[in-house]
């Protein structure tokens, strides 16, 4: 039996929030504070990186936005950021955009990070590891940042970054 209430629709004793197009995520009813934070923020995330997602020819070996970054800070604070693409390579990463709009603002700490990729319907993808190193190497707490590497599937940073070498 399924019912709603404030965008909560249960099935079979589990919660599901209701999400962006092609997005479930569901958790058990124990759990429930958690993801519900955890939703809060994908939500708000990919809402930011969406409406920055979308290619813009540059010239004929350039573009950009292909792939947009929203990533939220300790202190609460969104920045987002674009990629760059060109043809001889020197481009760079979308997370790499919006980090260096929050190391602007005096901030490093990520507390979450998510990346969209406009040829795919804004599907989330995960930050390349030329990102991940970039993401330690600036704040070593960033470890424990939350990297959304898909639609419904979260990795803390320090898993991604495996037998680094390193201390953190």
């Amino acid at each position: 039996m399924e019912g709603s209430h404030s965008g909560l629709v249960r099935t079979l004793g589990k919660r599901v929030w209701r999400n962006p197009p092609g997005v479930r995520i569901s958790y058990p009813p124990h759990i429930g504070f958690l993801c519900y934070n955890f939703n809060m923020n994908f939500k708000k995330l990919y809402k930011e990186a969406s409406k920055i997602t979308s290619v813009k020819k540059l010239t004929k070996y350039a573009s950009c936005g292909g792939v947009s970054c929203a990533l939220m800070t300790k202190k609460g604070n969104i920045y987002t950021g674009i990629c760059i693409d060109c043809c001889s390579g020197i481009g760079f990463c979308a997370e790499h955009s919006a980090i260096a709009e929050m190391l602007k603002s005096g901030e490093s700490e990520i507390k979450e990070i998510l990346s969209v990729k406009e040829g795919r319907g804004n599907e989330v993808i995960p930050p390349c590891g030329r990102c991940r190193e970039f993401m330690l190497q600036i704040n070593l707490n960033n470890k424990n940042t939350i990297v959304h590497i898909s639609n419904n599937k979260t990795e803390k940073l320090s898993k991604l970054l495996p037998n680094h070498w390193m201390k953190t």
